[in-house]
């Protein structure tokens, strides 16, 4: 079974509400997120249900639309999309851990909004980020993908995992930009130098957060 297929049956056929409407239809019974430090996170249900309402659209969109392909390998490591995707043609590709397949339900919307805009469709998917390029659309791509893991593991039981789980937590603490340009300042370096310049103290901000969420310092890889 693709990755797809399991995201399709994950956000629509537990539900049982396949082929039909949003209207009426309501979530499972939401959990807070709770990671190892003890920090927890929790998100109202209105919320829950508007983030459903476009991943079930995507998902669909995905698993039925046959102008292109998204692909979700496995691998032996956590890794994050952004670093093995790969868009050829009509094609996008993405890794994840092998052990964590609920991985793929996000990662294969992380691909498919990268490859839309290759194909000038966006627009159609991710509207606040039409015809942007670059930083900007990055950052509104992460802060979608971090909505759809927010609602798989609050209400679909996702299992937990350290890099989305951090990505999730750091957007809803409002320190998503900053995680991003700390662990990939040297793909957005203009961008990274104004965010230090315009707000300093950002950065020492950051890594004090980070440090009282998680319990633990961000180890950046070399």
């Amino acid at each position: 079974m693709s990755a797809r297929t399991l995201a399709l049956l994950a956000l629509t056929a537990s539900l049982g509400i396949a082929g039909c409407g949003s209207a009426g239809l309501s979530l499972p019974e939401s959990r807070s997120l709770v990671i190892q430090s003890g920090a927890r996170l929790s998100a109202d249900e209105d919320r829950l249900m508007s983030i459903y309402e476009w991943v079930d659209a995507e998902v669909k969109n995905i698993d039925l639309d046959p102008s292109f392909w998204i692909i979700v390998d496995r691998g032996p490591t956590e890794v994050y999309p952004w670093e093995t995707l790969e868009i050829s043609g009509d094609t996008a590709s993405v890794r994840t851990r092998q052990t964590n397949p609920d991985l793929g339900s996000v990662y294969q919307i992380y691909a498919h909004m990268h490859l839309m805009r290759e194909m000038d469709r966006e627009e159609d998917w991710i509207p606040e980020a039409a015809g942007m390029e670059g930083w900007e659309f990055e950052r509104r791509v992460v802060a979608r993908m971090a909505d759809a893991w927010l609602l798989g593991r609050a209400s679909f039981g996702f299992q937990p995992s350290r890099i989305m789980d951090e990505l999730v937590y750091a957007k809803e603490a409002g320190q998503l930009d900053a995680m991003l340009l700390t662990i990939r300042g040297y793909e957005f370096p203009e961008e990274k130098a104004a965010w230090l310049e315009t707000r300093p103290g950002a950065d020492e901000a950051f890594h004090a957060w980070y440090r009282e969420t998680f319990g633990r310092d961000l180890i950046l890889e070399e």
